[in-house]
This record gives structure tokens, C-alpha cells and sequence, in this order.
């Protein structure tokens, strides 16, 4: 019987992840999803107790673009995370 010496790996070659690498990427990819609309809505329950609060009709429009503000900066964060992991 011969003997075969495995096939060298490449020193920049990425390792196979199989599913849970695929189960991550996904999770990040819904976290990214959920993130916008779970800070405008934030926001806009902020700004509406404000209104009510205060007596004003205007706080509930600032607390919508924070919470829009907020979200697009967190999901910049996440991905330049994500891009430093690739």
C-alpha cells in the first residue's frame, strides 16, 4: 500500500466554517435589519412622551430623525466590524 503525503494547506487559505459560520453571517445580516426600524421607533415613542410631557406637538418629529440618526450609525458601526472579522 503507497503512502500519500495530504495535500499542504495554504498559509492564506480560509478554514471551512460549514454551517455555523453561514448561521453567523445571517445573524449580523437580521441584526442589521432589525437595528433602523427598532431605533426609529425608539425614537419616536421618546418623542411622544416628551410631546405629552411637555405640552408641544413638534418633540416626536426630532425624536424620529435621532432615532433614524442612530440607527444608521450603528449599523455603520456594525458593518466596518464586520468588515475588520473578513
Amino acid at each position: 500500500m503507497a503512502f500519500h503525503n495530504p495535500p499542504s494547506k495554504k498559509p492564506d487559505a480560509k478554514p471551512d466554517d460549514g454551517g455555523m459560520g453561514s448561521l453567523l453571517r445571517a445573524e449580523k445580516l437580521t441584526q442589521i435589519a432589525f437595528i433602523l426600524p427598532a431605533a426609529v421607533f425608539i425614537g419616536w415613542v421618546l418623542g411622544v412622551l416628551l410631546d405629552k410631557w411637555l405640552h408641544q406637538h413638534w418633540i416626536y418629529l426630532v425624536g424620529i430623525i435621532l432615532g433614524s440618526v442612530a440607527g444608521f450609525i450603528q449599523i455603520f458601526r456594525l458593518v466596518a466590524a464586520s468588515g475588520k472579522d473578513t
